[in-house]
Formats: structure tokens, C-alpha cells, sequence
């Protein structure tokens, strides 16, 4: 027998294929991405991350505090600097792989921690569990008969547990049980501490977007520094939201410094000796200064910035005297080459004064180049031994011609530039060593005096709109992991009922069981101390027995504990909690 089936109508292609939409699938992908993002253990993760991340920070020189420290590293590694450079090690906290680490690990701890602690405040307002069928499977146990009546017996437990969330119920046959809770704190502790720590990125973040930190030179011999806009400073580092236009108004005058040194030539003690003027009295333009001692780590705090003394170096004055007559006083800055004993490299570079000719002036101007030493060796070639004013000495080469001032060109102050040199337009007239007092004669006549030396101190302003924030958040870190890391939670249970028949012993049987909530020892010792006072003698398991640790609340028979008293949430110290499949 042969059956024919009816065919299908051409172009009739049938109903679509069953299955979940496409719509469906982006949302179940999207929430399963932010399953897996909020789960503690992507946090835990992401951290690990994030200090890997900052250890570049930690063993490179980073162009923000120190980018002559940058410059050296890539002279002494021309192969593998500039790879780096690419990457972003020598400013790792500017870079987008680190802003994307930091701002993935702020929102996974947001997403875990909201539910969690919102969890964690319902369970608070939860009764204890009730008291579970058989407490002699519990890892704690005991039982003994008392010749008071069951409410007597709850009435004296109650007393014992004062400072235990208690729930006193009844049961039929005249039965009265306890239900008791302590260590709650441990999980606020462990809460407290994680969103401690999302406050302390925030706070950082917040320092990072609205503060700023610039350096600057003042030379310690009356000069006047004013926080009036960026121009003010020789290197600025302004946040994300930070255009240097809104800067808190303040000056301050560096009158002196004084610098102390031990024997082998440590620094002892650097104190600068300035005066201030917070914004109110620069914006009244009246003439109120206050002293202050500015120290190394005591920085002077006025109008929500910080000014630091980082540290300092020596400038030589010339006297550069014409054959006309006329002088010209230099004193700029000579950065120190060796910190040990602050041999100091520079170039005080002069203008000539009347010349109106342009050409003329750039074939007379004049750079002092060379090396001071604060305690000169003595020798033919300057050294350094001390860093203090011991015996000054200064080896100078004297060039001249055009210094390069009005190309345009952007030129350190320490030194000339050596492409002047190299095409001839910039040569050496002179080179000598001259100590305080001592004078180097040119061919055209025109004598140069080195006069003496002056102190500059290098100052750091600094401003961050979120370090209160930050050290709050931090104290309040520590005191949640404390709490997590001390606090046991546990719970107790009683029962007691009716003896059948009463000459059994006593009127009332009494039954007691105890469970830890970690997998902590200790908790068999309480226990015993509860039991004991209770009546309950002999039959106390100690902790040897059955410890905490080989029997977790997940180990305990079904019929020995309810099922309320494993669903309720527990986060250990690191976070992690173990009721939940996914980790959050």
C-alpha cells in the first residue's frame, strides 16, 4: 500500500523555526554579564587586578612627581624606554587600561554590595530560627533535668543570654523553648569594610577628577610665590575637571633656610622660614602676613591646600661687569646632579645691557655654565663632599653669542642650547675655577664676579577635595575588618519540657544545642560555659569532639536544623559567601 502526501503550496516556506527571540537572548547575555560582574569574586579579581596594575607605578619613575627621572631612564635604556613609554608605565595612573581596571572594580563592588546590604538589613529584623527537632545532631550539645518548672528554667536562660537576640516560644505538651542569635556584627563589619572601600576609590576618584599638584622654585631670599594660575608654577598637573582658572588665591614670601646634615652627610633637618596670606586678606589686598616654619612632612595647610617642602639647592650670584661700565646681576637656580653631596650643573645666562642692535645683542650675550660644589675637594677638578656651604667653589666655562632666547623655542634653564653650540653661534670665551670673591677677566674687558651663594627650596602646592573623605573611609575599613576578622556569630537553643514521668530525675528535662555560623574554634568552649551554668552536665560535646571546622552549618541533617537556618546569608572576612552558588 502506498500513501501520497499532499505537498506543501510553492513558496509556502512553513512556520519559523521555535526557539528564543533574538531580543531575548541581548537580555539574558546582558544579565548574565552583570551576574558575573557583580559576584564578589570578579571583585576580588578585579583588585588583584588593580594592584598589579599600580606595581609599574611603584618601580618606574613616573613623569607626574619626577620627570627628569622619566628623561634619565630613557637615556640609560634607549631600547626598552620607549616600549614602555608606549604602554603607559612611566604614568600608569593616567592610562586607560588603569582608569578601566579602577572604574570596572568600582562598579562590580556597587553591584554586589547594594543588594547585600540590603539583604543583610531585612535579615535583622528577622526572628531567630526555631528551635530544630533533634538538637543532639548538633556539633554542640547537651541535656540534663532540673527540678524547676519549664517556665522557670526559660526565665533563668533569659538572664544568662542578656545581650542574645532571644525568641521564647511554646510548644504543645507544655514545652517552652529559646531561640538565641549573637554576632550579627560580623557580617555589618564585613559590609562596613567593603563599602568602606568603595567610598575610599570614590574619594581617591574624586581627588584624581577636582584636585591639582604643581611644583615650583622660590629662591629663599625674600621671593614672593603666588597660587594665582598655572603659569605660576614650573611643572602643573591639573585633574580631569581642572583648568587652572579657579585656583584658591594665596602667596607666601620664603625668607630664609636653614639646613642641617649629620657627619656622613645625611640631611638632619630642612626648615624654611616663610610668611603667608590666606585668600581673604590677598583678595582685601591688606598687608597681613603670618610666619610659619615649613618643615618636611609638616606642610602648611591654608584655604583647603597643602604647601610642602620637598627640598632645595644652592644658586650662585655673578656681577657681570661691561666695558662701559654697566652690570648685570645673575641668580638663577642650579639643579643638584649628585644628592648625596649636591654638586650642582647650571647656566646663568645674561643679557648685555644697552645694545639696541639686534644683531649685535645676539653675538654678545653671555651664559655662566658649569658645576658648583657647596664643599669643594680643593683639587684642579671641582667635586663636592659635603652637601653644606663648607667651601664653595664654582668651575665655570663662559660662552658667548647667541643663546637662542628669541627662537621661539622652548630651552631648559639649567643648561644652553646645544644645537647654538654645535653650529658655531654659541663659543667658549673663558674657563676657570673661582671660589666667593673671585673674578674671570674677558678679552673684550668685561669682568665677571662670582659673589656668593643663595638657598632655593623647591615647594609642592597641593590640593585634593577628597582626602577628608578618604580617611574617614580608611578608619572606617579598619574598624569593619576588625569586626569581621573578631566577631563569631553562633546561635543557642533551649528546650524544656515536662518530664514523663516526673520521678525520672526532676520536673523539667533540659536540652541545649549550639552552632557556630564559621568555621571557627572556639565556640565549644562557650558552649561548655553556657552549659554549665544552665545545669546541663555530662553530656556537653567538648570541642575536640566534633570541632566547628568538620561540620559546617551545610553538614548538619536536614532534620536537625531547619531549612530558615541555612538559607540565612553569611559573608566570610574575605567576602565570599558560601550559601550562594554565584558568589555575590
Amino acid at each position: 500500500m502506498t500513501t501520497t502526501l499532499p505537498k506543501a503550496p510553492a513558496g509556502d516556506a512553513g512556520p519559523p523555526p521555535s526557539g528564543p527571540s533574538r531580543a531575548r537572548r541581548a537580555l539574558a547575555l546582558a544579565r548574565n554579564t552583570w551576574r558575573g560582574l557583580t559576584s564578589m569574586r570578579t571583585a576580588l579579581i578585579l583588585l588583584f587586578l588593580l594592584a598589579v596594575a599600580a606595581l609599574p607605578g611603584a618601580v618606574l619613575p613616573q613623569r607626574t612627581p619626577s620627570p627628569n627621572a622619566v628623561d634619565d631612564y630613557l637615556a640609560q635604556n634607549p631600547s626598552l624606554g620607549p616600549v614602555l613609554d608606549d604602554l603607559g608605565f612611566f604614568d600608569v595612573f593616567a592610562t586607560p587600561w588603569f582608569s578601566a581596571v579602577y572604574l570596572l572594580l568600582f562598579i562590580s563592588l556597587i553591584g554586589c554590595l547594594v543588594p547585600r546590604s540590603i539583604e543583610h538589613a531585612r535579615s535583622l529584623r528577622v526572628e531567630p530560627v526555631a528551635v530544630p527537632r533533634n538538637l543532639a545532631r548538633l556539633p554542640h550539645h547537651a541535656q540534663s533535668t532540673s527540678d524547676d518548672d519549664p517556665d522557670a528554667v526559660v526565665a533563668a536562660a533569659r538572664r544568662r543570654l542578656r545581650g542574645w537576640r532571644i525568641v521564647v516560644r511554646s510548644e504543645p505538651g507544655g514545652v517552652r523553648t529559646i531561640s538565641a542569635e549573637k554576632g550579627a556584627l560580623r557580617e555589618v563589619g564585613n559590609l562596613v569594610f567593603h563599602l568602606s572601600l568603595v567610598a575610599l576609590l570614590g574619594g581617591i576618584a574624586i581627588g584624581k577628577i577636582l584636585g591639582y599638584e604643581g611644583q615650583v622654585i622660590v629662591m629663599a631670599d625674600g621671593s614672593e610665590f603666588c597660587n594665582s594660575g598655572i603659569y605660576a608654577y614650573d611643572s602643573f598637573r591639573p585633574g580631569l575637571q581642572v583648568d587652572g582658572t579657579g585656583l584658591d588665591p594665596f602667596c607666601l614670601t620664603v625668607d630664609g633656610f636653614r639646613a642641617t646634615f649629620r657627619p656622613d652627610g645625611q640631611p638632619d633637618s630642612f626648615d624654611a622660614a616663610i610668611r603667608y596670606q590666606d585668600g581673604e586678606a590677598v583678595q582685601s589686598g591688606a598687608d597681613a602676613w603670618v610666619p610659619h616654619d615649613l618643615a618636611v612632612n609638616d606642610p602648611l595647610r591654608v584655604d583647603g591646600e597643602r604647601v610642602y617642602l620637598l627640598g632645595h639647592g644652592y644658586a650662585p650670584r655673578f656681577t657681570v661687569t661691561f666695558p662701559d661700565g654697566q652690570q648685570r646681576v645673575g641668580l638663577v637656580q642650579w639643579r643638584p646632579v649628585d644628592q648625596a653631596t649636591l654638586l650642582s650643573e647650571g647656566a646663568t645666562k645674561i643679557d648685555p645691557p644697552g645694545v639696541t642692535d639686534e644683531a649685535q645683542r645676539r653675538r654678545s650675550q653671555l651664559a655662566i655654565t658649569g658645576l658648583f660644589a657647596p664643599t669643594s675637594s680643593g683639587g684642579g677638578l671641582v667635586t663636592s663632599v659635603f652637601p653644606a656651604l663648607n667651601n664653595p667653589e664654582v668651575a665655570v666655562d663662559v660662552l658667548r653669542g647667541d643663546l637662542g632666547l628669541d627662537s621661539g623655542r622652548a630651552q631648559s634653564i639649567f643648561s644652553v642650547d646645544q644645537g647654538m653650540v654645535d653650529q658655531g653661534r654659541l663659543v667658549r670665551v673663558a674657563r676657570e675655577n673661582i671660589k666667593p670673591g673671585g673674578e674671570i677677566t674677558l678679552d673684550d674687558g668685561t669682568r665677571i664676579r662670582f659673589d656668593g651663594v643663595e638657598n632655593w627650596v623647591s615647594l609642592q602646592v597641593s590640593h585634593d577635595p577628597g582626602q577628608t573623605a578618604v580617611l574617614i573611609t580608611a578608619i572606617a575599613l579598619l574598624g569593619g575588618l576588625t569586626l569581621s576578622l573578631t566577631v563569631r556569630r553562633r546561635r543557642f537553643w533551649v528546650r524544656a519540657a515536662p518530664a514523663l514521668p516526673p520521678t525520672t530525675g526532676g520536673r523539667t528535662v533540659v536540652t541545649l544545642g549550639g552552632l557556630a555560623r564559621t568555621d571557627r574554634a572556639g565556640y565549644g568552649e562557650e558552649f561548655g560555659r553556657l552549659a554549665a551554668e544552665l545545669g546541663a552536665r555530662g553530656e556537653a560535646e567538648p570541642d575536640h569532639a566534633v570541632p566547628d571546622h568538620a561540620m559546617p552549618d551545610s553538614a548538619v541533617p536536614e532534620e536537625a536544623v531547619p531549612p530558615e537556618a541555612t538559607q540565612e546569608p553569611s559573608v566570610d572576612a574575605g567576602g565570599e559567601d558560601r550559601e550562594d552558588p554565584d558568589g555575590r
